[in-house]
């Protein structure tokens, strides 16, 4: 992975911010799929082409690493390679999670969150017209950050978060799929309205079927 597009002096800043833009930078590149499997992030490289120091790519790796977006190998950071049976596992701890956090979000989302979710629900539709899957996939980020945001349980909150590697492969292997992206928007439509209604039934209700359909979709191409 490489930056050698970057203009210099971008991260400049402080030492705290500057770790942050570069976090939010590496986090964006993994999550609209920019960083392939066998590719390695080695931090000395990324500084380079960045133009900044070492230890704030290092610190920003460290900290993708924790939240499940990488792991570390002998030579650098690579995307986790999860097992079909990982995947398995994991579909069966988010199917008992989400809907509940979702349910959670119908009753805590503002004014604000309802902005921010028709957004990103409007960034979809569009990027399923344009057939543009990495924007697909960046508005679905952005779908799913801001409900899982307002989630004021903390401790569920940061337990689905774990779960970033395994949604990461699972968005990965469907959302690249023309015939699985309809089905991802009409779920973000669903839960779209729910959340709007603050209908945390209907809202956990949506989310049981959204996960089951992303559960279907991914088996069915692997």
């Amino acid at each position: 992975m490489t930056a050698q597009s970057e203009p210099a002096g971008r991260f400049a800043g402080r030492p705290d911010s500057l770790r942050q833009q570069i976090y939010l930078d590496l986090r964006g590149r993994l999550q609209r799929g920019e960083v392939g499997p066998d590719e390695r992030l080695i931090d000395v490289n990324i500084a380079e082409a960045m133009g900044v120091s070492r230890m704030p790519v290092r610190e920003a790796l460290l900290q993708l690493m924790n939240e499940g977006y990488v792991v570390g190998t002998t030579r650098g950071f690579a995307l986790p390679r999860l097992t079909l049976a990982d995947i398995t596992d994991i579909f069966e701890v988010r199917k008992l999670l989400e809907p509940r956090a979702a349910a959670n979000a119908a009753r805590d989302l503002d004014a604000q969150g309802d902005e921010l979710l028709k957004d990103a629900l409007e960034r979809a539709r569009a990027a399923l017209a344009a057939s543009d899957a990495i924007e697909l996939s960046v508005a679905n980020v952005a779908f799913r950050e801001t409900w899982l945001g307002a989630v004021r349980n903390a401790r569920l909150a940061a337990t689905i978060s774990r779960f970033a590697d395994h949604v990461q492969v699972v968005r990965f292997g469907t959302l690249r799929d023309p015939s699985t992206q309809p089905i991802v928007i009409n779920g973000m439509a669903k839960l779209y309205d729910a959340f709007l209604r603050r209908d945390a039934i209907a809202a956990q209700d949506h989310m049981v079927v959204f996960i089951a359909e992303a559960e279907k979709s991914f088996f069915l191409k692997h």
